[in-house]
């Protein structure tokens, strides 16, 4: 997966709080729903974004569809995060310098 494609769809908000819900765990549209401030269409439509950016999985259990977050689907992110971690340390020392000067 590119991470043009995670990024696209980490953007949206909605998108964003239906994974902190499947954080949690394995949930279902109806639960996912319940815990939006969306209808059952919108969420499905999200979780049709996040599945193809390869950040959702599903599970089918009769007539319901469960959701889970796929670890890997992150791997896109983390790896563009690895490229500027080096610049981390540097940048909260400098931080720490100017919160020192605005105390003195």
């Amino acid at each position: 997966m590119f991470e043009a494609d995670v990024f696209r769809a980490l953007s949206d908000p909605t998108r964003r709080a239906v994974l902190d819900r499947l954080a949690a765990g394995e949930r279902s549209v109806a639960e996912l729903t319940a815990a939006l401030p969306v209808s059952q269409p919108a969420v499905s439509q999200h979780l049709a974004a996040l599945k193809a950016a390869g950040l959702v999985g599903e599970r089918r259990e009769g007539r319901r569809t469960y959701y889970r977050i796929e670890p890997q689907g992150l791997a896109p992110l983390i790896d563009w995060l690895g490229r500027y971690r080096a610049f981390w340390p540097e940048r909260i020392e400098r931080l720490r310098d100017v919160l020192r000067e605005m105390d003195q």
